[in-house]
């Protein structure tokens, strides 16, 4: 039974997240509520699924170098059996930068993914951050598909072409509703710049992506920022969001930036009509 995310998501990092938040985020009609930087434990998960009754919950991500698969598939079976249909176990291999152990993200993939396998975790209710081709392929093959991270309808054309029409599709896409370029900018310069900007991983695939060395020099060009974080009116965001839709997206999980979201995305909501 495939996890029902619905078009349009909300992501947030783990911190930021409560069950009342998760409840106001229900009633809005958003599909999901995506956690960031997910426990391994999932106790998290299993409270916003307690405290709402139709909206599905997915870790973006379960880091593979910090959480053992055999306790994550755990914790996945103990949500299931008490939220049958309503979790979706997003898992990735994280960063070189910030993991002494990192060694080949595809091979800790396929060894991550063959231990869930052997724990009991279907195909259909795992999901695996990826970027490039040869995890975007993996991610085809052996899970329910993909959810991206600080990426562009560019990059969600280029990895539905790699998926093919079946698997799942669910970028993230952050967002900064004020018409003020300048104040907007500086906001979503303050997340991305540190740490994004300094990843080898994102930044290869900025570059893959077809952004330039400048455009990732110091704290980011304006033109990739903008891109890479939504901002002016509601309508325009909105355009944004679409985009990956329309660029092969079955899922925009929204990352709005700041700690007062919920006005904004109940903005959102309207306009999307959720």
């Amino acid at each position: 039974m495939a996890t029902q995310l619905g078009t349009f998501g909300v992501h947030r990092r783990s911190g930021q997240l409560t069950p009342r938040f998760a409840a106001e985020i229900e009633a809005l009609g958003y599909g999901a509520v995506w956690i960031g930087g997910a426990p391994g434990d999932l106790d998290l998960a299993e409270a916003l699924l307690d405290a709402t009754e139709r909206i599905a919950v997915a870790s973006g991500i379960v880091n593979m170098w910090k959480y053992d698969a055999t306790m994550v598939a755990g914790s996945y079976h103990r949500i299931e059996a008490r939220h049958p249909g309503r979790f979706l176990l997003g898992v990735g291999i994280g960063h070189p930068e910030m993991t002494t152990e990192y060694r080949s993200p595809y091979e800790k993939g396929v060894e991550y993914l063959e231990r869930l396998d052997d724990a009991g975790v279907p195909v259909d209710r795992r999901v695996l951050a990826a970027l490039g081709p040869r995890m975007l392929r993996l991610a085809a093959h052996r899970s329910a598909g993909a959810h991206p991270y600080l990426t562009t309808p560019r990059h969600t054309a280029f990895a539905r072409e790699i998926l093919g029409a079946g698997p799942l599709l669910a970028p993230e896409q952050k967002v900064v509703l004020d018409q003020d370029a300048e104040r907007a900018r500086g906001i979503a310069r303050r997340t991305v710049a540190n740490p994004y900007l300094r990843l080898v991983n994102y930044r290869t695939n900025l570059l893959r992506e077809g952004w330039s060395e400048d455009d990732l020099a110091g704290d980011g060009s304006d033109r990739m920022i903008d891109a890479l974080v939504l901002h002016g009116d509601g309508a325009g965001a909105v355009r944004g969001l679409v985009a990956h839709l329309e660029a092969g997206a079955d899922h925009v999980a929204i990352q709005v930036l700041g700690d007062d979201a919920l006005p904004t995305y109940r903005s959102l909501a309207e306009s999307l009509a959720c």
